[in-house]
């Protein structure tokens, strides 16, 4: 080889090597173009409604402390701060999330033609159902507010004649969006929805603490009434009535109605913030659609000793409450019966519900079935409101259990209270377990269990292994048209909106080979008894303390140990929180009641 061929050869490797080095620089800056380009998309897609969250959610914490503020103000009786300017502030919120709902509602219909997601799991029907029903309880609560007004128009402040008639228009406007809005994933103007929503949540969250602060004030006017008539002194009992005479002869009936409907109200509050703030973690979500379907209607075949057992419970309950009411204003020697009576029977009551949970909770122990894991808002929504509302009742509990065993005195109904404030306790660490673990469980899918029953034929389906051996394309929905229901469906199904075609007897699956048809659940049926018994007992509980009947003030244990300022304002925290529980794990055992 000639000197000159090996200088050409190593000028031309030479060449060679500094392209390769060139071409490996400009691959490396592409790929880290690549990987910025990335990383910018995902802060560019992420960080916005992360912030959107943060901010929506500040602003609506301060306007519930706004709020709570001015209520605070208010619960001083000064003369800077009175109650309409609390009614102002609240009509204004509702005129703001009245002109949002109105917003949304016309932009949906201008979107007819696009398709919206829909969560089928963000409520039901029955919990919409239920919710219309104490919204028309809140309207005549409006009605008599109005009525009030009339009678003393002469002195009060117009604004106490506004807010009803905005809170009626508020209430009416909301039911509407709830009934055909509330399933909506909210995947256009995700910023602004996010405020007009958490605006909303808040709103309810504000008239809520308003009821109940009414609602607590009327209550220890009435115990401080009774302490006064049994000789204690140094009360001071807060006269709301204005300084006029009552034009009309109904003010008085209208003024004493109010407070048998507060409860209502207080309730209908709470649980649309709720369903409000699932719609809020539902802003920008993408629907699993494999987990978004709706369920079977519940089978209630079985159902009896559950349900005879929780109707023997609430009579009880209405006897015992009435007993209560008309005994606790009299004697002493009756006003310690009446409230050992409640207390004796708040255990039996307590020691039932913890039998049944217990079981319905070793059931599912035998039973090994994993838990679903599926990303659901509500449902986690509803694990972390039974945790947070179990806590007023927990810390009552836990300060007469301190009273009881710290005081000098002992009335008959001592260890019986502290007995039943264990109970308490005790009731909802299991009845919580049950209902979560109810929730979280994954449903038995018989269909899918048969290989040989095909799933969700489709109209046009190229042949496979498992098929006849034709050749080409089959025309399913020629062979059997009533089939093409099945795939209608499951479009509809990832719509949101979920139809049953009618089936023929003839299509009904037969077993095949060695199968039978499976004898009715024992164990499902037990569970379904025991979510009835505890759903109703649950509406008892609720219904004791809403109307009227609440020993914690009665019995001077507490009072005693911890004085009157300071367990008035432990009741006026937890009690409110006891009633929500109790009406919520109303609506969680329904669910579990469905589910199994």
């Amino acid at each position: 080889m000639s000197p000159t061929m090996v200088e050409h050869s190593g000028l031309d490797i030479m060449c060679l090597n500094k392209y390769c080095h060139s071409s490996s620089s400009s691959s490396s800056s592409e790929h880290d173009k690549k990987v910025f380009s990335k990383l910018k998309q995902s802060l560019s897609g992420d960080y916005p409604r992360k912030n959107a969250e943060i901010l929506s959610g500040q602003y609506g914490t301060n306007v519930l402390l706004i709020g709570a503020s001015l209520m605070l103000a208010i619960a001083h009786h000064g003369p800077a701060v009175k109650e309409e300017h609390l009614l102002s502030f609240v009509t204004c919120l509702m005129i703001l999330q009245l002109i949002w709902m109105m917003w949304y509602i016309l932009v949906r219909d201008r979107q007819k033609n696009s398709r919206t997601e829909k969560d089928v799991h963000a409520t039901t029907c029955w919990i919409r159902g239920g919710l219309t029903l104490l919204a028309l309880l809140s309207l005549i609560m409006d009605a008599f507010r109005i009525g009030y007004y009339v009678g003393y128009q002469s002195c009060v402040s117009a604004v106490l004649g506004v807010y009803p008639v905005i809170h009626a228009t508020h209430t009416i406007a909301q039911v509407h969006f709830l009934w055909f809005h509330i399933k909506d994933v909210i995947k256009s103007f995700e910023t602004f929805e996010r405020f007009g929503v958490i605006h909303a949540v808040f709103t309810n969250l504000l008239l809520w603490c308003n009821g109940v602060m009414s609602e607590a004030e009327h209550f220890l006017n009435n115990h401080k009434r009774r302490l006064s008539a049994l000789g204690y002194g140094n009360l001071t009992i807060v006269h709301s009535e204005p300084h006029c005479n009552c034009t009309t002869s109904t003010c008085s009936m209208f003024s004493s109605s109010l407070y048998y409907l507060y409860p209502f109200n207080i309730e209908y509050h709470i649980f649309v913030s709720a369903m409000l703030f699932v719609m809020w973690k539902n802003i920008g979500r993408t629907i699993d659609l494999s987990s978004n379907q709706k369920r079977m209607a519940t089978k209630t075949q079985g159902l009896t000793l559950g349900p005879i057992l929780g109707l023997l419970a609430l009579a009880s309950t209405i006897g015992i409450l009435v007993v209560y009411i008309t005994h606790v204003e009299e004697s002493l020697r009756m006003r310690q019966s009446a409230i050992s009576m409640f207390y004796i029977y708040g255990m039996v009551m307590l020691v039932f519900m913890c039998s049944a949970s217990a079981s319905g909770l070793l059931i599912y122990r035998a039973d090994h079935m994993p838990l679903d894991t599926s990303k659901n808002p509500s449902r986690q929504l509803d694990t972390e409101l039974l945790f947070g509302s179990s806590i007023g009742s927990w810390l009552m509990s836990w300060c007469s259990i301190v009273a009881v065993l710290g005081t000098n005195s002992s009335p008959p109904y001592r260890w019986t209270n502290l007995i039943y404030s264990l109970l308490i306790v005790l009731e909802k660490y299991i009845q919580n377990l049950f209902i979560i673990e109810s929730l979280y469980r994954q449903q038995e899918d018989t269909e899918s269990e048969d290989p040989e029953l095909p799933a969700a034929p489709e109209i046009f389906s190229v042949t496979s292994s498992l098929a006849p051996p034709y050749n080409g394309i089959i025309n399913r929905a020629y062979e059997t048209p009533d089939r093409t229901c099945v795939t209608m469906e499951n479009e509809q199904e990832e719509s949101g909106e979920v139809y049953r075609c009618p089936r023929k007897p003839s299509e009904v699956p037969l077993p095949v080979g060695n199968k039978v048809v499976d004898p009715p659940n024992i164990k499902r049926q037990i569970l379904k008894n025991i979510a009835v018994f505890l759903l109703m007992c649950n509406i008892s509980l609720w219904i004791l303390p809403a109307f009227g009947c609440r020993p914690q003030y009665d019995n001077g244990l507490e009072q005693e140990t911890f004085g009157f300022s300071i367990w008035t304002t432990v009741l006026n925290f937890a009690i409110p929180l006891n009633l929500f529980y109790r009406m919520h794990s109303v609506a969680s055992l329904f669910e579990v009641f469905r589910r199994v």
